[in-house]
């Protein structure tokens, strides 16, 4: 039988490792400072599991040694205390030097950058020594292994995680946020490396089963590890919420006075958990992670998928010692090589989600193409190369060519064409058409002749049905592939929320088509009834 050393075994998440590794078979030695805390523990788990190996071993990890390591019996340590953050890796170095194995769930951005330089020692001792087994980074990893395998291109990744409002909140895990909420925190953004403050932005996600919820910027090691295992062409995120939301905006709002008047907010961990405490008889008690790609599949095809897990009230703590009860196992039946390092590329997805089945834990996979492709269906695939290309290129792209412009028919009708900032008559001009899309959503930035305007595509539906935002003014489109051009009509239009009427609204006559060079060709012309034509653009594109 192999026996594991627990440190941390009375916490949140050391607690249910513990119990896991009882469910298989492990023998587990409860790790304390106290002996009348640990035999508590130790106690709780025995009446638990009737027959199972529980032992008490007294050790205190400020000054731990390869000697008392050695002396508990153990061949695999698993060090679920905290924090991490700025910490070293004492207990790591100990259970190389005793010869042991070694697992942790640490989540501290500096913790797991640095511990790969205990691998040659590792390796000599012929011992796995891997961190990070938790939900970031190795669930994390694991789930975009398995999303992005054989992709052509990454273009951006999110992970989001979102505990119940419930949830147990250890001291360590408040002092381990606070060490970094509105400090500065590098992260990989609009291609190139960035510095956002620590909880910035109220971003809108949706998890499902477990609603829609606010998410802010979270320092994890997955900042690091994304955009270095990944290559994400544009970003790689890691968010993270609270629940209710009058909580998460507190915290969103203490971190903003964190970074104004830049004090230390980690003394006052145990007054914000009881703050916290209040806030726990309301809110969603359902715990929940997301994990989204989006770039090029294997087919070529501009792809988002997305990952969502929901654990039901009281599971969602168990989540995070999932991946170190994964790599336990693994580690016992040889499956992991000696040395240091972060568990990503370790756990295949499938060995992680074997763990949450007595838990009850529910996961789901969506893949859907990009917003083009959605709305018009099959036909989508029978258009013209260069229309594909244009219109479901993922991220941010450029589009380059010459146009003509007819301007506005008479007064009033250039008086509107102007707010809007359409281009006046030009016999020929520069075309610019800078896209950024997510899968959600495409925002077209034009500029034509010097004259720069913007729209939003967005809510593709069946039928080839889309939305284009101007400004606070919305059309229903209808995209409709005709004998290789692709056609657009007006079908209705909105203020905001609002419908207006038919008869007012502005009518598009405009196509899609590729000429004999193979280039995207547009010819758009917006009319609106009483004013008349407000401004008609032709031209050609190709990718800058």
């Amino acid at each position: 039988m192999t026996t594991v050393l627990v440190i941390g075994a009375g916490g949140v998440f050391g607690s249910r490792l513990a119990e896991g590794l009882l469910r298989h078979g492990f023998g587990v030695v409860v790790a304390g400072r106290g002996r009348a805390r640990a035999e508590g523990v130790a106690g709780r788990l025995r009446a638990g599991f009737p027959g199972a190996s529980v032992e008490v071993a007294l050790l205190d990890t400020a000054t731990l040694t390869a000697e008392q390591l050695r002396a508990t019996g153990a061949t695999i340590v698993a060090d679920m205390a905290g924090p991490f953050q700025g910490a070293q890796p004492t207990t790591a170095r100990a259970a190389i030097e005793a010869g042991l194995h070694y697992v942790d769930l640490a989540d501290a951005r500096d913790f797991v950058a640095a511990f790969p330089a205990l691998d040659e020692a590792a390796r000599a001792a012929g011992v796995a020594a891997l961190n990070g087994c938790s939900s970031t980074p190795a669930l994390s990893n694991a789930v975009l292994d398995w999303l992005t395998e054989g992709w052509r291109e990454v273009v951006s990744i999110e992970a989001a995680i979102s505990p119940g409002a419930r949830a147990p909140k250890g001291l360590s895990v408040m002092q381990a946020i606070l060490s970094w909420m509105g400090r500065p925190v590098r992260v990989f953004e609009d291609g190139s490396w960035t510095t956002r403050r620590g909880w910035s932005g109220l971003y809108r996600r949706d998890f499902g089963p477990a609603g829609v919820r606010r998410v802010s910027l979270c320092e994890t090691p997955d900042l690091d590890l994304f955009p270095a295992r990944f290559r994400p062409r544009e970003r790689g995120l890691f968010l993270a919420g609270m629940e209710p939301w009058t909580l998460h905006l507190e915290a969103w709002l203490l971190a903003r006075l964190i970074g104004l008047f830049r004090f230390d907010p980690v003394p006052l961990a145990k007054l914000l958990l009881a703050l916290a405490g209040l806030h726990s008889v309301s809110g969603s008690d359902r715990g929940t992670m997301r994990v989204q790609a989006w770039g090029v599949d294997a087919q070529g095809r501009a792809a988002r998928a997305v990952w969502r897990l929901v654990a039901e009230p009281g599971e969602g703590p168990v989540t995070p010692s999932l991946p170190a009860l994964a790599a336990i196992r693994a580690i016992a039946a040889g499956r992991i090589m000696p040395g240091a390092r972060a568990c990503v590329g370790v756990l295949p997805l499938e060995a992680i989600t074997e763990e949450m089945t007595p838990h009850g834990l529910e996961t789901e996979t969506m893949t859907e193409r990009a917003l083009y492709p959605r709305a018009i269906g099959p036909a989508f695939d029978g258009l013209p190369d260069a229309l594909r290309a244009l219109h479901e290129t993922p991220g941010r792209s450029i589009w380059r060519g010459r146009a003509m412009t007819e301007g506005a028919s008479g007064p009033l009708a250039a008086l509107a064409a102007r707010i809007v900032g359409f281009p006046k008559a030009q016999a020929d001009c520069e075309a610019e058409v800078a896209i950024d899309a997510d899968g959600e959503r495409s925002i077209w930035r034009r500029r034509i002749g010097g004259h720069a305007f913007a729209s939003t595509l967005s809510r593709p539906r069946p039928g080839g049905r889309v939305s284009e935002r101007f400004g606070p003014l919305s059309m229903d489109l209808t995209l409709t592939p005709e004998g290789g051009r692709l056609v657009y009509r007006v079908e209705g239009w909105r203020a905001g929320p609002i419908p207006l009427p038919r008869w007012l609204c502005p009518a598009t006559e405009a196509f899609e088509e590729v000429d004999a060079e193979g280039r995207f060709v547009f010819d758009v012309t917006i009319t609106a009834p009483l004013l008349g034509r407000l401004v008609r653009y032709r031209g050609w594109l190709q990718r800058a």
